[in-house]
């Protein structure tokens, strides 16, 4: 494959997978160099075939894993076979490069014998996101079971048999039921798991249970009614389709990055702020979360209205600010009314400015830190317009906080709060077409870095 060609294979095809990767450059390489290995600092090195010259340093914020080198090996190798077909039709050979992202997905969470099944489930799936049932898009749920092969029981029915006919749409909802097949895409019957035992799983809230019930011999696929195709294994949420485009996961290792830019962390606040934004990402509500280091507070409140502080000893520090703000203006007019506004009990400031969406807040939270409150009422905080900001404790400054951000910032008021606020602590941005992105401030030259993107 010419290099040219390559760079163009990278950029429309694996950089997408990889959500948050890009090229940083190229290297110098011999035939004793494999086609995909590690290289420093959470990066990978790829070359077309082992007799190239020349390796590219493909990089991103989170670290790359053993089971992305291998399917990055089977997508390359798939590729270098469509290329050596020297076919011209350009829409066709992007309809097999997409086959072939496919079929390496599904050959690196299957064995040989069940790829073709995984493979053709998802395509009779991608059949039923192109259409609807009486008028509304639907959502199907499939546990393929590779443990389990009936093909030598009589009157066998296979996948291929049901999933284009209509009354498949209404026997499971992805969610709470499942059609099961077997290894070799048989039927085996029907799953309800609303009764799954409960073990440690990473999934969106609404997919934990699937997760918990797909092991290393069940593999969870669902559609749903947004057009999204989710693959679970290993009890957790391992690849995702969504925008058109395939997305692998690195969950652990995104979670340890929350720790090692701060310079204080608790291991159940820092799970609980991923498991969060990824709870946010398949809402589609968009959403920030500002997780802040210890000891940044003084800083982080200049940006935060004193209508929006949810705690009574934030709430004392910013009306110290205030009142030192007001006193500096030489304005007796100014301190005047800063003074009577602050110089009283909190829940008494709370009710003059009528707060009232702090106060429901308050009473809804109860007190509680972030990571000891359900998954389903952090998801619901964090996508109110604003920004949730939490300390290095768990303590929970203000949800759905308008900042104050400084003038000519760039992009929407989230990027623009979630870079801004970034230098207090790890601040992370999700958009609306549930890409999550986490900001950090380099600690040499103060700029803003990505420290990591999750599909």
């Amino acid at each position: 494959m010419e290099k040219a060609e390559f760079y163009k294979v990278v950029n429309k095809l694996i950089l997408p997978l990889f959500i948050g990767s890009y090229i940083e450059g190229e290297e110098e390489s011999s035939t004793r160099d494999s086609e995909v290995a590690f290289g420093k600092r959470n990066s990978l090195l790829i070359k077309p075939s082992k007799s190239d010259e020349y390796r590219l340093i493909l990089k991103r914020g989170q670290p790359f894993q053993a089971f992305e080198v291998n399917l990055l090996r089977n997508v390359l190798n798939e590729i270098d076979r469509i290329s050596a077909l020297n076919l011209t039709d350009e829409s066709y050979i992007t309809v097999l490069q997409n086959n072939a992202i496919e079929r390496s997905i599904c050959a690196s969470i299957c064995e040989s014998e069940t790829t073709n099944v995984l493979f053709g489930i998802l395509t009779e799936l991608e059949k039923w996101a192109a259409r609807t049932y009486e008028g509304k898009k639907i959502a199907i749920g499939i546990i393929l079971n590779t443990s389990v092969d009936n093909s030598d029981q009589p009157e066998t029915i296979s996948f291929s048999d049901m999933m284009d006919k209509d009354f498949f749409a209404l026997l499971s909802d992805g969610v709470d039921s499942y059609v099961e097949f077997d290894k070799k895409g048989n039927l085996i019957g029907y799953l309800q798991l609303n009764k799954v035992k409960k073990v440690n799983a990473i999934a969106p809230y609404e997919f934990e249970m699937v997760a918990r019930f797909c092991n290393e011999k069940r593999i969870g696929i669902v559609l749903t009614k947004n057009g999204d195709f989710l693959l679970f294994k290993n009890r957790e949420l391992l690849f995702s389709k969504r925008s058109g485009g395939w997305n692998v996961y690195s969950h652990e290792e995104v979670i340890q990055l929350l720790s090692y830019r701060g310079n204080y962390s608790l291991k159940d606040i820092r799970r609980s702020v991923y498991y969060t934004a990824l709870d946010t990402s398949f809402a589609y509500s968009g959403g920030c979360i500002i997780y802040l280091n210890k000891d940044t507070v003084e800083g982080v409140l200049t940006h935060i209205n004193a209508h929006d502080i949810l705690d009574e000893r934030y709430f004392e520090i910013k009306k110290r600010q205030e009142l030192e703000n007001a006193g500096k203006l030489y304005n007796l007019q100014t301190l005047s009314s800063v003074e009577a506004m602050f110089n009283v009990p909190y829940q008494t400031f709370l009710e003059q400015q009528h707060c009232v969406k702090a106060e429901c807040l308050r009473k809804i939270i109860s007190g509680k830190p972030f990571h000891e409150l359900s998954r389903k009422l952090r998801q619901e905080l964090v996508s109110m317009d604003g920004a949730t900001v939490i300390d290095s404790d768990g303590t929970i400054i203000a949800v759905g906080a308008i900042l104050k951000i400084e003038a000519g910032s760039d992009g929407g008021g989230r990027l623009a709060a979630a870079t801004t606020l970034s230098k207090y602590g790890i601040a992370i941005k999700i958009s609306q077409d549930g890409i999550l992105k986490a900001f950090y401030p380099d600690r040499k030259n103060g700029k803003v870095k990505v420290l990591f993107t999750v599909g």
